[in-house]
């Protein structure tokens, strides 16, 4: 699996379809997913996959014309995770990996069409494709360079995933699916965090020389035992680690929610970074300069996120790059 820096050849997305996840927020949702995706197609082709002929209608009219909209049925839109994982071989073909899906250990009823929609675009845009015998959200793993994959034990080794699995067989299934080398075992996400069991794409982040931008927190902040012990066991793996403190808090849909600056994308070229606005703006700033500094070759480029933080994520979770093959078939 390439890391997320490598060239592009598109990002696929989803149109937001589950009305009982966004409620009366969908329409803010589709806006904030509609400046996700012209971001993005500034700088690279997008797919938004939508689930009937009315939502494509819907997102045609949204979007720009960088972005492709086909029609797959779907249950929700978060292609991070149900989508396929997409790797190269040593000859730079593509292959696509279908996981399990399940909705997040069962969280949300219904998946049998996002299980099925990431099956499709695995064949679509793979070369080849495998089937990998486990659960596995994307948004659960991230990877660099030199095939090193981190994630965290909340997450993966959570019952209601894979259950007839040992961690040795998970990562046997890593290292076999997607090429992996290593893997480093972070322990566990954020408290707020309470739809994906403690992805790590809401925590950390490969920079395009292979330092792991991590969370940390301050003492007597509730997340701070934890980022500071997911800290001391990437280090201890040898990764060279960054803090980033910044952790934007705010109130939306009656809900408490924390929104998650790390939770950016990586697009040829730039960073699509998530912005929470309001009284958090000092927040926004300091996340778009510490960002700058640490992708100095790429442009950041905020856009609104709070929406987003409210279903559970950011750009990253509704975001899937496919990347480029090394040459053409």
């Amino acid at each position: 699996m390439p890391p997320e820096s490598a060239e592009h050849e598109a990002t696929i997305m989803a149109w937001p379809c589950r009305a009982e996840l966004w409620e009366d927020l969908m329409t803010a949702a589709k806006a904030e997913y509609s400046v996700v995706a012209n971001a993005i197609g500034e700088f690279e082709p997008v797919i938004m996959v939508a689930s009937s002929s009315a939502d494509a209608a819907e997102a045609r009219a949204a979007l720009s014309g960088h972005v492709e909209v086909v029609e797959i049925p779907l249950d929700d839109s978060w292609t991070r995770d149900n989508g396929p994982v997409f790797c190269l071989d040593d000859q730079g073909r593509r292959a696509g990996i279908h996981f399990g899906f399940n909705a997040w250990g069962g969280k949300y009823a219904g998946w049998d069409r996002d299980e099925q929609a990431g099956g499709e675009l695995a064949e679509r845009y793979g070369d080849r494709v495998y089937h990998a015998p486990l659960v596995l959200e994307g948004g659960s793993v991230i990877i660099d360079s030199a095939g090193r994959v981190v994630t965290t034990e909340q997450c993966l080794l959570h019952p209601n995933r894979n259950p007839h699995l040992s961690r040795a067989h998970i990562q046997s299934a890593l290292q076999d699916y997607l090429g992996a080398v290593e893997i480093v075992w972070l322990g566990r996400g954020l408290v707020e965090d309470r739809d994906t069991d403690g992805h790590v794409d809401l925590i950390a982040a490969f920079t395009d020389t292979g330092s792991l931008l991590l969370q940390s927190r301050p003492p007597g902040d509730p997340n701070h035992e934890r980022m500071a012990e997911n800290r001391e066991r990437a280090q201890q793996a040898g990764l060279d680690t960054m803090d980033f403190d910044p952790l934007a808090r705010a109130e939306i849909g009656g809900q408490a929610v924390a929104h998650s600056y790390l939770n950016l994308y990586q697009c040829n070229h730039a960073v699509i970074v998530p912005l929470a606005g309001g009284a958090n703006r000092d927040a926004d700033e300091q996340a778009v300069d510490l960002l700058g500094r640490a992708f100095p070759g790429r442009e950041v480029i905020g856009v609104a996120g709070l929406t987003l933080a409210f279903g559970g994520g950011g750009p990253h979770c509704i975001t899937q790059q496919i990347p480029a093959r090394r040459h053409q078939p």
